[in-house]
């Protein structure tokens, strides 16, 4: 089961315009599709091809690169090796799970300046220090990044290519759906939210229709990823601080504490890990602004952040992880439109994966108010031409927001739009926004 994705487009747009010049290099988290994805693209878009799977092949295909002095040699030998005719300028090589020959990587650079080929590379973790260390990395990669399938995608994986056009319009004209349509398209993104974007656990909702057998699949990506921290950090504090992402998010507090959810470690040590699990794109970082305005990255807090699962599907499993599937709440409550206030973190995670997915950094502001010990929070900051858009989410169609009305009131001069995120049908009032979280696509 092959599902249409965004970033095909972009891989077109690439071959068109680089004719060579450079080597695509597509990054994502493990099981997001990105050798499924460049297989179908090599397919349809070459004469012919080579894909060389270093998490599979043999000794012989690794050492190739070990000394490529003689292109001419190393490009026979691949078309003997795997019975294929590479014809110049229409022929395609892949790299698949690339990091694992950091050679082959290195030696882009010479392969495109021999400029007989196209060049695709595909990795996880490929940014982390243990795979590329010993090598000289290329300058003449063209990177793109592969998310869990978005909500767009996930739409066109059931069928349905017609919604999200028309909701687009909806959106640019600040039109609502009516109740009884905002209630539709909140049953349509809940169940995007229970399985989420990853194309396994995808293909087992639609063979199967059932949520156990999905959420069974998303354990097992869990699981793998659990194993891939395990292998980065033997001291088992990454594993811990991915298992830790729901419990940290429900403190509602206003940075993730790295020491809550692990057995404690050296300061620096720890943030290595969070570094190395970001670079993985398992998990979604939103640091804080100490100065809320344009050049968000000017003045965020590195040590100040709060983590969100990439998948809002595997978020879910994961908050449920130490409880058999018939006891996840979430998933009934979920379905049945019931969910409480108290589980409001997961439509934060869905708000910071689509955000996310639509090219947007994640930042996030608090400051305390001056007649109590309350901490007020504006759960994400944009930046539009040279103003900010400040965003509050809510769990339900509850509008109060007092935060929101005290930051834009804190930094009036600077707030373009703002927004408050609900469960409700689209609906301006004053200077906000009522935005229902399905439109967040739109951001």
């Amino acid at each position: 089961m092959i599902f249409k994705r965004k970033l095909y487009k972009e891989m077109l747009e690439w071959k068109t315009r680089s004719m060579g010049r450079s080597a695509l290099l597509i990054k994502g988290a493990r099981r997001v599709g990105k050798s499924t994805l460049v297989r179908r693209f090599v397919e349809s878009e070459y004469k012919s091809h080579v894909i060389l799977d270093f998490a599979r092949c043999g000794k012989e295909v690794r050492q190739l690169f070990d000394d490529i002095s003689d292109p001419d040699y190393l490009f026979a030998r691949l078309q003997v090796i795997y019975k294929v005719k590479l014809i110049e300028r229409q022929s395609a090589i892949v790299f698949d799970e690339v990091q694992k020959c950091p050679y082959a990587r290195q030696a882009i650079k010479y392969l495109v300046e021999d400029g007989r080929y196209d060049y695709i590379e595909t990795g996880s973790l490929l940014s982390i220090r243990q795979n590329v260390k010993d090598i000289v990395i290329p300058s003449e990669e063209h990177e793109m990044v592969l998310n869990p399938l978005d909500y767009e995608e996930f739409q066109w994986a059931l069928g349905n290519e017609v919604s999200t056009p028309i909701m687009r319009k909806f959106f640019e004209d600040l039109k609502g759906f009516g109740d009884a349509g905002a209630r539709g398209e909140m049953r349509n993104l809940r169940l995007y939210m229970l399985v989420g974007g990853m194309p396994q656990a995808v293909k087992a909702y639609l063979e199967t229709k059932n949520f156990e057998e999905v959420d069974t699949v998303k354990r097992e990506i869990i699981t793998l990823y659990e194993k891939d921290f395990m292998k980065i950090d033997p001291s088992g504090n990454a594993s811990k601080l991915l298992k830790g992402i729901p419990s940290e998010l429900t403190r509602n507090a206003s940075r993730y504490t790295v020491k809550a959810p692990t057995d404690g470690g050296r300061a620096s040590r720890m943030m290595e890990s969070v570094f190395d699990m970001q670079d993985s794109m398992v998990v979604n970082l939103a640091y804080h602004a100490n100065d809320p305005n344009v050049g968000f990255a000017l003045h965020r807090d590195g040590d100040r952040f709060k983590m969100f699962m990439a998948d809002t599907g595997l978020f879910i499993t994961l908050a449920f992880w130490d409880k058999k599937f018939t006891e996840n709440i979430i998933y009934e409550k979920l379905l049945s439109d019931k969910l409480s206030a108290d589980l409001g973190y997961v439509y934060e995670n869905l708000v910071a994966q689509m955000l996310k997915a639509n090219g947007h950094e994640l930042y996030y502001y608090t400051w305390p108010s001056e007649t109590s010990n309350h901490l007020y929070e504006v759960d994400f900051l944009l930046s539009s031409g040279t103003k900010i858009e400040p965003i509050e989410v809510k769990s339900s169609g509850y509008k109060t927001h007092r935060s929101l009305d005290l930051f834009c009131e804190k930094f009036s001069s600077r707030v373009n739009k703002r927004y408050l995120i609900y469960t409700k049908d689209l609906r301006r009032e004053g200077n906000i926004t009522y935005l229902p979280v399905y439109m967040t696509q739109f951001l």
